[in-house]
């Protein structure tokens, strides 16, 4: 119902709403006119009778208090993945929205927002800044916070995939040497193993009788930059008896031996720092990844584009897609296909020749040689 009201301060006359919620509590709005009291409360039922109505008290907490409900939320997500979400939120979303009402921050908002952080981040930061903003505003829907996200038809900045060096024997030769003492790291990396599965590998993981190894477990960082042990990033990750060469596995065995370590400490980790402390990926990649790729001549080189090196390598040698699936760790074999698999100048060569080939018209003996630019 509606009634009008007088003000004591200023004699004006208000209008206030009551109504009730799905319980039974009632609660009111004020408004200037009759006419927006009666917009407020037609609105009010209609959305009940849709059954899309919210209660407009939810809607005026602050923003902060649902990020934090939605952090705790998901209990399933890696450290990893939290400790990001965490540092985004607190880092790029919570200093300009933190304050505001959920139910008040508005699609205009959300634009201006991102169009603020491209200007000083890169595309793919910008789209994974906004991809938490959106599980925030979803988990508020969802929730019955507000009736709609404001993340809408909001414009991000245009990606484009990252092509990965593709390293070759050579190559990854230079770069282990460049490495040292730890080069079977590359060599690892190369079959396909993430810079957390090769730093959380621990004795017992490694079969130097059937030269295989087990990868159910990776070093990761946690809150606050902290390096914790974790499950593998994905199910798929666990991979049971990775077939390796021999002369890996005598690499590896080298490494322990020069360390003293035996089958007696299986849980000793293969690849340590110089003080034989765990390895912390920041400490690691400013101390040997960025002089060693340096050093080998890959000065923009990521570690795990080693792991496209492998998907790149296990095609064109024409590995089955479910080996090289299941050697990479993918839960999909287009993660595979799409993403880890690049052509090589050296492939597409050979798949010129194969089609010339087949191609070829009948009683023809020229013979012609692919070149490149042509």
């Amino acid at each position: 119902m509606i009634d009008a009201r007088t003000r004591k301060r200023d004699g004006r006359r208000i209008y206030e709403v009551r109504l009730r919620d799905s319980t039974g509590r009632e609660y009111s709005r004020t408004f200037k006119t009759k006419k927006e009291a009666e917009a407020f409360q037609a609105a009010e039922r209609t959305a009940r009778n849709r059954g899309t109505w919210v209660d407009p008290r939810l809607a005026s907490v602050p923003l902060s208090k649902p990020a934090e409900q939605w952090l705790a939320a998901n209990t399933a997500k890696r450290p990893g993945s939290v400790a990001r979400d965490r540092s985004i939120l607190d880092n790029h979303v919570l200093p300009t929205l933190g304050a505001k009402p959920v139910g008040s921050v508005t699609r205009g908002d959300v634009q201006r927002l991102v169009t603020g952080w491209t200007t000083s981040h890169a595309p793919a930061s910008t789209t994974r800044m906004y991809a938490v903003l959106r599980a925030l505003f979803n988990y508020a829907e969802d929730s019955e916070l507000i009736p709609r996200s404001p993340c809408r038809r909001i414009r991000l900045p245009q990606t484009t995939p990252r092509t990965a060096e593709i390293l070759d024997a050579d190559g990854l030769a230079r770069l282990a040497d460049a490495v040292g003492a730890n080069g079977a790291m590359v060599y690892l990396g190369a079959f396909g193993l993430r810079w957390g599965e090769v730093a959380g590998l621990r004795v017992d993981r490694l079969d130097f009788l059937r030269q295989t190894v087990t990868i159910d477990s990776q070093r990761t960082r946690g809150l606050h930059g902290e390096m914790i042990d974790a499950d593998p990033k994905t199910k798929a990750g666990r991979r049971s008896s990775l077939a390796l060469p021999d002369w890996l596995m005598a690499m590896l065995a080298e490494i322990l031996a020069s360390r003293g370590v035996t089958a007696t400490t299986p849980d000793a980790l293969v690849f340590v720092s110089p003080d034989g402390a765990p390895l912390h990926y920041s400490n690691w990649r400013r101390r040997v990844w960025l002089p060693a790729r340096a050093a080998a001549g890959f000065p923009e080189l990521n570690f795990h584009d080693l792991k496209h090196t492998a998907g790149t390598a296990l095609l064109d040698e024409g590995v089955n897609i479910k080996i090289a699936q299941a050697r990479l760790g993918h839960a999909n074999p287009r993660t595979t296909l799409a993403v880890y698999a690049q052509a090589t100048t050296e492939a597409d060569r050979d798949a010129a020749k194969r089609l010339g080939e087949r191609f070829r018209p009948p009683g023809d003996s020229r013979s012609a040689t692919v070149t490149e630019g042509r």
